[in-house]
């Protein structure tokens, strides 16, 4: 593996940096003042308009998609982009057209829409018009087990009715979500991996009853589009709308997440990294027992090991994404699975460290470290729990261990 980023890395890395220095931390200031006064608690602030444009304009859009959809861009090429855009993760994302949940569920239309599906749903969500939300957790069973989804898709002639209730359905409370990809079983009777299918589900189709925005740890989380409890009832759609084939659900989530798992990591190591450089702002601007926090000996172990680990997270992640671009996400399943368990609670560590320096200001509004420590936490659930991850790389490791011996 190559460490220094090739010259289209370098060129965009260059380019997005200026776009976040001209465009993207001036306006984070505008983007709260214009969410404590907008009437919707839901509806995403006016300036993310202007900043969508604006990274149109600068050829900075649909960065995370591979091919002719979208930028052409490498695993290991897009990773360094994305830790750029983690810097500001409430405007960033969006304002490039690079945002969860819609970047997986372009990915999911890339791969395996139909060209009815492609025109409908890929290509408006490609251009910015709307936006979607990923319908898959439910509050009835452990989702960390996919095989769990209780929800029923069963097949009335032309149709598929659709019976279950979704909640944590990130995206979903933004008024500009036009559909969701559901996921839930079409034959209970099957293997239990074909067991389950993906279909679309427009918002507005009767049926589809959004109860309430779900909160975490105290947040709306409206950056994401906040996190919906969804029932749907006797929910009618075309069979069109179904992706790919019946019970190939599961296979499809994997193939979503493989991604959606390292993107996450990427953005992450943009958060510790602008944590990391507010710890030492706010510690050198301070004064206790008579001398700067920065000259405090936890304060400098705290941002000494703070480095370390965002370098390490760093190489990891590249050699996941390289990995995954040269042997393919299965071939790269190990590293993925290392770089998703390592990721959260490093960067969970390095914000905690973050507000320690902070005071009683890391609690507050006034600076952003609190409501990052809220969204790293959860990353420690998304895409699947620690837990999960971390059972199924240790019986990978003793299965190579006792196929070796």
């Amino acid at each position: 593996m190559h460490f220094a980023y090739d010259d289209k890395t370098k060129d965009l890395s260059a380019r997005l940096t200026a776009f976040m220095d001209e465009h993207i931390y001036p306006a984070e200031s505008t983007y709260w003042e214009q969410v404590e006064a907008a009437p919707d608690v839901w509806a995403p602030p006016p300036v993310i308009d202007g900043l969508k444009e604006a990274a149109r304009s600068a050829g900075l859009w649909n960065l995370f998609l591979p091919g002719k959809d979208g930028a052409g861009l490498t695993n290991l090429q897009y990773a360094p982009l994305c830790e750029i855009l983690g810097r500001s993760l409430h405007l960033a994302p969006v304002a490039t057209n690079c945002a969860a949940p819609d970047t997986g569920n372009m990915e999911v239309l890339h791969m395996f829409g139909t060209d009815e599906q492609k025109e409908q749903w890929l290509k408006p969500l490609l251009d910015g018009d709307i936006r979607s939300a990923f319908a898959m957790t439910e509050p009835r069973v452990a989702s960390s087990d996919a095989t769990n989804i209780e929800t029923g898709i069963v097949r009335d002639g032309d149709e598929y009715v659709i019976n279950g209730r979704k909640w944590y359905i990130s995206g979903a409370m933004n008024p500009n979500a036009a559909f969701f990809i559901l996921m839930g079983k079409t034959d209970p009777s099957a293997d239990r991996h074909r067991q389950q299918s993906m279909i679309i589900v427009p918002r507005d189709t009767p049926g589809v009853d959004v109860r309430r925005g779900m909160k975490v740890l105290g947040y709306d989380d409206r950056d994401h589009g906040g996190h919906a409890e969804i029932d749907f009832t006797d929910v009618r759609v075309p069979s069109s709308n179904l992706i790919g084939e019946e019970g190939a659900g599961f296979a499809i989530a994997q193939a979503r997440l493989g991604p959606g798992r390292i993107h996450h990591c990427m953005r992450l190591i943009g958060i510790a990294e602008r944590s990391l450089e507010l710890m030492i702002d706010r510690a050198a601007e301070r004064v206790a027992f008579g001398k700067p926090l920065s000259d405090q000996g936890v304060v400098r172990e705290w941002i000494a090991e703070s480095r370390v680990r965002i370098e390490q997270l760093r190489l990891l992640t590249f050699k996941a994404a390289w990995l995954m671009d040269t042997v393919g996400n299965k071939g790269a399943h190990t590293e993925i699975q290392a770089i998703k368990i390592a990721a959260p609670s490093t960067v969970e560590w390095i914000v905690d460290k973050a507000v320690q320096v902070h005071g009683a200001g890391g609690l507050s509004q006034d600076f952003p470290v609190a409501e990052w420590f809220a969204q790293v936490r959860t990353l420690r659930f998304a895409d699947g729990p620690d837990e999960v991850h971390k059972n199924a790389l240790a019986r990978h490791e003793i299965r190579r261990r006792t196929a070796n011996a």
